[in-house]
């Protein structure tokens, strides 16, 4: 993924973020973000922690029957990357997206979406 790719990305999750109240719409809005802007995201979901289980939000991509961690990857599946969004030692959730292409996940991405859960976290903290 390009650097201009990831700033661009990064600044509508920002804006969505920003122009958004409803914390739950606020998620969904970057799940379309990221889904639409980055063609080897085959499926983009954030779970939220609840209790000691971390449920499925709001996702894009091929339904999954798997609503609660622990989570298998879907059989289309050939590379995942997950991080989670925090709130100081807190863990709030995690962004989770899998791509049917292999290893297609760098260093970029780990970084577009370290910057994504940064920007989610208060958003997700002041809902919880």
């Amino acid at each position: 993924m390009a650097v201009d790719t990831h700033d661009n990305t990064l600044a509508q999750v920002g804006d969505a973020i920003r122009n958004q109240r409803d914390p739950r719409r606020a998620l969904q809005h970057v799940v379309g973000i990221l889904k639409r802007e980055v063609q080897h995201y085959t499926w983009v979901g954030i779970y939220l922690l609840e209790g000691e289980e971390l449920v499925l939000g709001p996702f894009l991509g091929k339904p999954s029957p798997h609503t609660r961690i622990p989570i298998a990857c879907s059989l289309e599946t050939k590379s995942e990357i997950v991080v989670p969004i925090m709130s100081g030692e807190r863990v709030l959730g995690e962004i989770d997206i899998d791509s049917d292409q292999p290893a297609a996940f760098g260093a970029e991405d780990r970084r577009l979406l370290e910057s994504v859960a940064s920007l989610l976290a208060p958003v997700i903290g002041s809902s919880a």
